[in-house]
């Protein structure tokens, strides 16, 4: 496929029409007159050979094909957004622009805060928006990251792409404050008999991924989508959970629970910031990353 062929004004107009499933309102959303835009359904019909929309009563839905094309549609479309708003020169103290980056509740919690902070204190003008990670991340992570500005995870998930070093986390156990059966210490005993509270998206969670190489399966008997929400599962039960020690010290005022060392070497957290390549030379996400490193430096002064 010759790129320099295409016309890649039919991008804006596949997205829409996938999206808006009304050849009308896809117009309307594009700046294009009903009969420019049917022209213009009608030569992605030509390329793709497919009707990609078929009419079902009063709207349309998409085919097959359409409905596979219609994320791909959108995340080109925002990575050429952010090609083409690149710019060579970006004051902080002047410039208006938003950054959306995607992390875990953790993450937006620990530090997220802090950078968001940071942000307003440099950039009055600039708006982060936190998205949550979903289980797309591990499908394409490639497509994942150019739809966004930047991802907040830890090493461990993704690899092969640019990413700037921010600040080590451990995991630690979290037990109610008055169990009846756990003193001052756990052991691997107490982890095999007592019941759990776990975190569903295993990708946030490599230490209970050693659990089982421990030869430990955890009775689960809560599940969750959201690390903040243990605490207060954990409180007045004999449940207990793994959690990373800086966000337990957060939450420490929310529920009566205390946190103790895991009974094995339990692998540490390396939260990092991960970016696609097209942002590289951008002067705005230069500044964004510089001032995420600069904000994580701020923590090592912090237990970990």
């Amino acid at each position: 496929m010759n790129l320099a062929s295409l016309d890649l004004n039919l991008l804006v107009a596949l997205r829409a029409l996938l999206e808006e499933r009304n050849v009308t309102r896809a117009g309307r959303r594009i700046g294009l007159s009903q009969p420019a835009t049917s022209a213009a359904l009608a030569r992605l019909r030509r390329h793709f050979g497919d009707e990609l929309l078929v009419r079902t009563g009063n709207g349309y839905e998409p085919t097959p094909l359409g409905a596979a094309l219609q994320a791909p549609a959108a995340n080109a479309c925002a990575l050429l957004e952010r090609l083409f708003t690149s710019r060579a020169e970006f004051d902080p103290a002047t410039e208006r622009r938003e950054f959306t980056i995607m992390a875990s509740d953790y993450a937006v919690a620990v530090f997220g805060a802090a950078l968001a902070r940071a942000v307003h204190a440099e950039a009055p003008g600039v708006r982060l928006t936190f998205r949550q990670v979903g289980p797309e991340l591990g499908d394409n992570t490639e497509a994942l990251l150019s739809a966004v500005d930047g991802l907040l995870i830890p090493h461990g998930v993704i690899s092969g792409f640019p990413t700037v070093e921010l600040y080590r986390d451990e995991w630690v156990c979290l037990v109610a404050a008055d169990h009846p059966e756990v003193g001052d210490a756990l052991t691997l005993d107490d982890l095999a008999r007592l019941p759990w509270v776990v975190y569903q998206r295993p990708y946030d969670a490599p230490a209970a991924r050693q659990l089982g190489m421990l030869g430990l399966e955890p009775r689960v008997e809560v599940s969750v989508q959201n690390f903040q929400l243990m605490p207060s599962l954990i409180a007045g039960t004999r449940r207990l959970a793994l959690i990373q020690r800086r966000l337990a010290e957060l939450l420490a005022p929310v529920a009566a629970v205390r946190a103790l060392s895991c009974p094995f070497e339990a692998v540490p957290v390396q939260e990092a910031l991960w970016w696609h390549p097209v942002h590289a030379h951008d002067a705005a996400h230069v500044w964004l990353r510089d001032l995420a490193a600069r904000t994580a430096a701020e923590f090592t002064g912090r237990s970990a």
